[in-house]
């Protein structure tokens, strides 16, 4: 089995659909292995989002994942990464597939309702960021 993590966002948050987006998480088969709401300071989402420090959209990618709390997850499934990214659907809702929960819940692409971890390596960072391993059942 494979671990992958995700965040439902703070627009997600706000518009109270977090049990919306766990329906869609559980009904994919996934089995969620740690979960919690927090509420990030912007030095916090300045540390986990650090890979794109460079990028001109990081400063408002951080004061948006610190405006309001969000639900963190360490999901498990076979392939979880692949399928996550999958079930999320493309970065932009615009572009998503049907079905998924960008295009289902996302309002643009920088209010898109959920992140994921787009690789093995990402996830071995991500998840412990939260996560400590007496967490994760």
């Amino acid at each position: 089995m494979e671990r992958t993590f995700a965040i439902i966002k703070p627009d997600a948050v706000e518009r109270n659909i977090t049990g919306k987006v766990l329906d869609k998480i559980e009904g994919a088969g996934f089995k969620i292995v740690g979960m919690k709401k927090i509420h990030l300071t912007k030095n916090e989402a300045e540390g986990f989002y650090y890979v794109h420090k460079e990028r001109p959209f990081f400063n408002d990618l951080c004061t948006f994942m610190s405006r309001n709390p969000v639900v963190v997850l360490a999901l498990e499934k076979e392939n979880a990464i692949a399928a996550w990214r999958e079930l999320m659907g493309a970065t932009n809702p615009a572009n998503a597939e049907a079905g998924t929960i960008r295009k289902d819940f996302g309002v643009s692409i920088e209010e898109n309702t959920v992140h994921g971890s787009d690789s093995p390596e990402s996830a071995a960072f991500e998840i412990p960021y939260f996560f400590s391993q007496l967490e994760l059942v």
